[in-house]
């Protein structure tokens, strides 16, 4: 039996080809969260992108304003998944873990444990190719073909991508949504995923935890040692500030 995300069912490709694209606007553009955030705590830039792009099912914030989304984006394995998996299932914490091609392939033990555990697995490209610079056909390929391993390998449907170098062209998003799925960018990143220069565990505990807001899709690289250190406290003061995680 296929195992689909449950916050909704998506098509196969056999079922639900990607169509062509015509008209959408090809120029290249990088997201960024950006700095300006609203009474909210929300940063400005995730709102607008939700105001822009809902309609072709683009989002960087989530509708529920009492929550926290945990997202991890999973290029390459740096010994810490491991622990990170262990730290969400004490907090009882499901996080979306978005994996490239290489990470499907070689960490089946990994992705196995995901799924088990009852995390979302998301797609972040076969080859974490930006999706502008690709044709249209070359950019369904790069969506298409991890769904399709990740399906045949796994037995699981993934439903959510994620913009390999965080570049996306209105083209992109539409062609994503064409593929039967929905864009997840996110509302908080920080730089986590250099691993020979890594924040100090109490610096990224601050800014995680004054950066939180309702509705947050939360970015954060797997392959940090500081975030594997710190991630208990990081869920534990998104709850005490009243958020769902």
């Amino acid at each position: 039996m296929k195992n689909i995300a449950p916050a909704a069912a998506i098509l196969t490709a056999a079922l639900m080809p990607c169509t062509a694209i015509y008209a959408a606007d090809t120029t290249k553009i990088g997201y960024g969260q950006g700095t300006s955030v609203d009474d909210r705590n929300r940063p400005l830039d995730a709102v607008q992108f939700n105001d822009r792009y809902g309609d072709i099912d683009a989002f960087a914030l989530s509708e529920d304003e009492k929550r926290i989304i945990i997202t991890f984006d999973q290029g390459y394995e740096n010994g810490y998944t491991e622990k990170i998996l262990d730290t969400l299932k004490e907090k009882n914490v499901k996080a979306i873990f978005f994996l490239t091609g290489d990470y499907a392939k070689k960490e089946k033990a990994l992705v196995q444990r995901m799924i088990d555990e009852g995390h979302t697995l998301g797609n972040h490209g076969m080859t974490h190719a930006s999706l502008p610079d690709l044709s249209e056909t070359e950019a369904k390929d790069e969506i298409m073909s991890l769904h399709n391993f990740v399906l045949n390998n796994y037995g699981y449907e993934m439903q959510y991508f994620r913009c390999p170098c965080g570049e996306y062209s209105e083209q992109a998003l539409e062609t994503i949504q064409q593929c039967g799925y929905k864009t997840l960018f996110w509302s908080f990143a920080y730089v986590d995923w250099k691993t020979d220069s890594q924040p100090l565990p109490g610096d990224g505990l601050q800014k995680l935890t004054d950066s939180a807001h309702g509705g947050e899709i939360l970015l954060l690289h797997s392959v940090s040692s500081t975030n594997a250190e710190i991630l208990g406290e990081v869920i534990d003061n998104f709850r005490a500030k009243g958020f769902t995680v």
